[in-house]
């Protein structure tokens, strides 16, 4: 024995003993569920919320068999490859439970894929949810708010990022438009020390998303927002269907469209679809 600690295996369990040795939060993931099987995060997440499970509850399963994305989507969750991750977030301080949520958990997840990869020119964030390498989609993000008459009372913050996975194991509809970090760069990703990593930024920017709003984080959205210019067709939650030029992002997050009559559509919700590259 030589007394040095092995590397954990790229599979081994996200447990909050694996993880909270070296986890550099407050708040975030100091309670923590770990499931090996589970249909879906986000409703454990939400349960636990309504029984009172404090801010910053997070819950971990290696796991889904009905994991979710946004607007209904399945999100394609196999066993020990990635991590899937639900985090109960209360209305303290105000702003953190704010409609730019999503945006700004956005940034921590392309800030957090993009230092492990080492190639920041490579990873882009595709309005509203997904954080992607080379184009492709490597991650996803999902915000569910319950409210009483009032107030909001608790968000659901869902994070699943594609670590491990071979995307050719992907389902047919998720092949093409999908990688992982590990098929991006190369190398078998260390899970632990990338949840950890990713815990910590997302705890400072969601802190500073409570404090000071979605402004204090803009100039960092942007950097990583590539889509202005491009053409792209909306499909809204009410089944509208909508194209234009991206022109930016508001500060409450709508997705701002040029369209062919010369006006401006804001966009509040929706599934972006890119049409053609950039234009000069």
């Amino acid at each position: 024995m030589t007394g040095v600690e092995a590397e954990p295996a790229p599979g081994a369990p996200l447990t909050a003993e694996a993880l909270g040795p070296g986890l550099d939060t407050a708040w975030l993931g100091r309670a923590l569920h770990w499931l090996e099987r589970t249909d879906s995060t986000m409703r454990v997440a939400s349960e636990l919320a309504g029984r009172g499970a404090p801010h910053g509850t997070a819950v971990i399963a290696e796991e889904q068999s009905a994991g979710r994305g946004r607007l209904g989507r399945s999100f394609h969750s196999p066993p020990h490859a990635n991590l899937y991750v639900s985090v109960v977030l209360r209305p303290t301080p105000p702003g953190l439970l704010a409609p730019t949520l999503v945006l700004a958990a956005g940034v921590a997840v392309a800030e957090t894929v993009a230092g492990w990869l080492g190639a920041p020119e490579r990873v882009d964030l595709k309005w509203p949810n997904d954080v992607r390498i080379d184009g492709k989609k490597t991650s996803g993000i999902l915000v569910e708010l319950a409210s009483d008459a009032v107030r909001p009372l608790f968000a659901v913050l869902g994070i699943g990022v594609n670590l491990n996975v071979d995307p050719a194991s992907f389902p047919d509809e998720f092949r093409e438009r999908a990688t992982s970090l590990a098929a991006a760069s190369g190398a078998s990703v260390d899970r632990i020390a990338f949840t950890r990593r990713l815990f910590g930024t997302l705890e400072r920017v969601l802190d500073l998303h409570g404090t000071l709003g979605f402004a204090a984080l803009r100039p960092r959205f942007e950097a990583w927002f590539r889509m202005r210019g491009q053409a792209v067709r909306v499909l809204e939650p009410a089944g509208r269907t909508l194209e234009g030029v991206v022109r930016g992002v508001d500060p409450d997050g709508a997705l701002r469209l040029a369209c062919r009559d010369g006006g401006e559509l804001r966009v509040l919700a929706g599934e972006v679809t890119l049409l053609r590259e950039a234009r000069a």
